[in-house]
């Protein structure tokens, strides 16, 4: 037997192991409750670790503090590195390559070949949206797609009675810049939307549209709402008043906000003390050292706007739930999709001349100086695979439920669990097939005793990779590369914020991990060096 034939037998024993196991379709588990809950989620974009008030921040966020202490915070829960990938794994409870969004959604004009990294959800996972309809639930979503660019990948046609959104990634939230981008479209339903006006702005509306869904909702049943947010993703935008509250704010500068946001996160019981806080990136200018301060403080001060925009239409949606009567039986769920975005955009093209970051007609971004403070503790950032890139606050209410209120707790916890959940909660099993296609068994486990505050039998292991940036999480051990780069091991109980090289003082847990990865990677279809196949 040569190599290829022993790693393929390994692939198919790890994910037997790790995938968990199949149920018939749609079928009523025995436990089922009486009245199955409402099921929230909220997804927010590209924001990081500590940019909540209840995790760390000093940007006002009243309405997820407000959800935090009447739930529970996860202090280790960990996403897909980047946008598409992360929206795949929690649509689907599957890594991203298993539903085909091993990379970037691939646009109308641009379709990959059939495979790990198509661009598309592929037809062997189904959505949350899908099985739940079956069992009787009403499914809505509101807001940002990005895994499917063609009409036949639109969410009505994944299982989503009603939609409102953005199919896919970033555009301006005042309008939709279709002469550059003319894939981008929003869409109500199936039929293109055009936002009109002075008054559109694309975060507001993603609120607006959930409430309309849920003030509409028939309560004999059950529903469940999706909610993605492009906020606080580039470009940088926000209503005027928004930005006021903040400019000034950050003349600080980046390397007193970081020392700022570790103090209080160690204050929360978020962070262990063990873990130092990580130095600034070595692409980071020092504060003192900028010239342009105003700038940078204009630019952090849109991104704390956005952020709270988004909580203001959060609590909206928290208010229509209370109105209801639905607060008590509806589990909401918050996280991120990412950590905090380094990316220094340049569109030039689609900027008015002197138009200053957060006003219609600039396009900024606020970069790698701001993103190293939203990733506080950690290192790097979004599309990596160290802690910085893949850890996401996230937030769980469910009063019937959850019934100590404002805990924390440390277990770790993967986006791909947030399927299982939900199926978990309406009574629902994994489906073994669906649509005459036999169906991926989940990599995701449920979160629900974590929720009755048990210990959950954890993940044996977790993996990432993303463009060559890879990952394996075993216990307390994680062994991480950037693209190119060598491996790299962590004993994270003790080092959480990846100071401290193991590799070579512990060659033979190094070794035992990258075989376990290289094996899923070889069951998955990652390509042999971590990085994205040629047909992608």
């Amino acid at each position: 037997m040569n190599r290829r034939e022993f790693m393929r037998g390994v692939a198919g024993t790890v994910a037997a192991a790790s995938l968990g196991t199949r149920g018939n379709a749609f079928a009523q588990s025995p436990e089922s409750p009486t009245k199955p809950p409402n099921i929230v989620v909220i997804l927010a974009d590209d924001m990081g670790y500590c940019d909540l008030g209840c995790y760390g921040s000093e940007i006002s966020t009243p309405n997820l503090d407000g959800l935090a202490n009447s739930g529970l915070r996860f202090t280790h829960t960990y996403n897909a590195a980047r946008c598409c990938p992360s929206r795949a794994a929690l649509l689907t409870g599957l890594y991203p390559h298993q539903a085909g969004m091993g990379d970037m959604v691939s646009t109308v004009k641009k379709s990959a070949s059939p495979g790990p990294y198509q661009g598309y959800l592929n037809r062997q996972c189904v959505t949350i949206a899908e099985p739940l309809r079956a069992a009787g639930y009403r499914t809505y979503m509101s807001g940002k797609w990005h895994v499917g660019e063609k009409p036949e990948y639109w969410p009505r046609k994944r299982g989503f009675d009603r939609y409102f959104g953005l199919i896919s990634g970033a555009s301006s939230y005042f309008e939709l810049l279709k002469e550059e981008f003319p894939h981008r479209v929003m869409v109500r339903d199936d039929e293109p939307y055009m936002p009109e006006g002075d008054h559109f702005y694309m975060t507001d509306a993603f609120s607006d549209n959930a409430v309309r869904f849920l003030e509409e909702h028939d309560q004999s049943k059950p529903f469940m709402l999706y909610l993605a947010y492009t906020a606080p993703h580039w470009p940088l935008h926000a209503w005027p008043e928004d930005i006021a509250r903040y400019q000034g704010k950050y003349m600080m500068g980046w390397d007193a906000l970081r020392e700022q946001r570790y103090k209080r996160l160690l204050e929360l019981g978020i962070i262990n003390p063990k873990w130092a806080l990580s130095p600034r990136d070595e692409e980071v200018p020092a504060w003192d050292s900028v010239d342009n301060k105003e700038d940078w403080d204009l630019r952090m001060a849109v991104y704390a706007a956005m952020i709270s925009r988004m909580d203001y239409g959060i609590g909206r949606v928290l208010e229509t739930l209370r109105k209801m009567g639905a607060e008590e039986n509806t589990l909401v769920l918050f996280l991120s999709d990412n950590g905090g975005c380094h990316e220094r955009i340049r569109k030039d093209k689609l900027a008015r001349p002197g138009a200053k970051p957060g006003e219609r007609g600039s396009y900024v971004a606020y970069e790698r100086n701001w993103a190293n403070a939203s990733n506080t503790p950690f290192r790097l950032f979004k599309h990596w695979c160290h802690e910085g890139g893949i850890s996401t606050s996230m937030i769980a209410r469910w009063p019937k439920r959850i019934r100590e209120k404002g805990a924390l707790t440390h277990q770790v916890a993967h986006i791909t669990d947030i399927m299982p959940t939900c199926l978990d909660l309406a009574g629902v099993k994994y489906p073994e097939t669906f649509n005459g296609n036999a169906i991926t068994p989940t990599a995701g486990k449920s979160l629900v005793p974590i929720f009755e505050g048990k210990t959950r039998e954890p993940h044996e292991r977790l993996y990432w990779e993303h463009e060559g940036n890879r990952a394996i999480r075993e216990g307390q051990w994680k062994l991480v590369a950037q693209k190119k780069g060598d491996w790299e091991l962590y004993d994270l109980e003790a080092d959480r914020t990846e100071l401290h090289n193991l590799a070579k003082d512990q060659p033979d847990k190094a070794s035992e991990l990258y075989k376990a990865w290289d094996a899923w990677a070889e069951g998955c279809g990652v390509n042999a060096k971590g990085e994205r196949d040629s047909n992608g």
